[in-house]
């Protein structure tokens, strides 16, 4: 529920799980005596970390501002004449989505169920540091307004002119000019730079891609061996070709930057409503990268913690993400004929 909550004003899911709820966990979990280091990782902490993190991928789906991947591929989208906006996205992944985040945590319990199981001491224990905080700051309020804002925004900004960019430069301006960040800050943020540079770069390295050929030639052999389906089948033999492909990407917007493009003219050319293979694509990028302990940021932060081991971290992804396909395929498709996706 709180990465649900959060990953709307919160663009980066590594800055999401890895910055704010992985050390919530990871105190929760210490606090109730689970460490592996004395053999005490299935008391709690197992099942805590693989729920949170596939949490994180879920959610990461289920908004165009939840992934810093996501607006690149609302770009490619646009560039093959499918036009993504924040409230369209939003629509087409809300009721899936939610169903996700409800049966996934389900599905890990049966795998990794948790030794403790009952916990009335929780609630207090969080009200006890609760009121050791205090009130929240003046910064804090400024914070949870500028938030406020930057949703209204990115929702509702297409009527008014304002483009998710520029909403976001206007929440920037407003922290900087209210002094709730820092100049120090911004230049600290040392991975928010990295991101910058490295996504423009893995941007251009796209569009040459497609400049020299590159698209059009996967594109049309792929084609080749999809031309004799229904564009249903096709689409699910690519879409399915996409998700585990992902096995060999240490990145999902490396694997957007790679692929996406690609899949999604083929798919079309296949015979498959634009809107449903850009949004196929969409979701699919994030929910593949439940698969590995690498697969995507916040990977390593969780999987680092030593709670699970790897042959438990690719089995449980593996079972999470064939359930997770199951869950779209069947829950979305019907989702998306009620909204006239297709």
């Amino acid at each position: 529920a709180t990465e649900f909550v959060l990953s709307p004003a919160v663009p980066s899911n590594t800055a999401r799980g890895a910055g704010v709820i992985f050390p919530i966990v990871r105190s929760l979990v210490t606090e109730f005596g689970s460490c592996p280091s004395d053999g005490t990782q299935k008391k709690m902490g197992a099942f805590l970390i693989m729920v949170c993190f596939q949490a994180n991928v879920i959610t990461s789906c289920m908004f165009l501002t939840a992934l810093a991947g996501n607006p690149l591929i609302a770009s490619f989208a646009a560039e093959a004449g499918v036009e993504i906006t924040w409230l369209s996205w939003a629509a087409a992944t809300i009721v899936p989505g939610i169903v996700s985040l409800i049966l996934i945590p389900l599905v890990i319990y049966i795998i990794y169920p948790p030794e403790v199981k009952y916990t009335p001491e929780a609630s207090h224990m969080a009200k006890e540091r609760l009121k050791e905080m205090g009130a929240p700051s003046t910064d804090e309020w400024l914070m949870m307004g500028t938030f406020g804002l930057l949703l209204v925004l990115w929702i509702f900004g297409g009527p008014l002119g304002v483009d998710a960019t520029t909403a976001a430069l206007i929440g920037f301006s407003i922290l900087l000019f209210t002094g709730v960040l820092k100049w120090d800050d911004v230049l600290n943020e040392t991975s928010a730079w990295g991101t910058l540079i490295w996504f423009a770069t893995l941007l251009m390295m796209a569009n040459f891609l497609t400049k020299f050929g590159m698209i059009s030639w996967f594109s049309g052999n792929m084609q080749e061996s999809v031309s004799s389906l229904d564009w249903l089948l096709a689409l699910g033999f690519l879409a399915l070709v996409y998700y585990f492909t992902h096995y060999f990407f240490a990145s999902v917007t490396a694997h957007i930057t790679s692929m996406y493009s690609a899949f999604l003219v083929v798919m079309i050319a296949a015979g498959a409503p634009p809107m449903v293979a850009a949004m196929t694509l969409a979701v699919f990028s994030s929910l593949s990268g439940g698969l590995t302990h690498y697969g995507t940021g916040p990977a390593p932060v969780y999987f680092g913690a030593g709670y699970v081991d790897i042959k438990a971290w690719w089995k449980t992804g593996l079972i999470v993400g064939l359930v997770n396909i199951l869950i779209w395929a069947v829950v979305g498709s019907i989702w998306w004929k009620v909204i006239g996706l297709w």
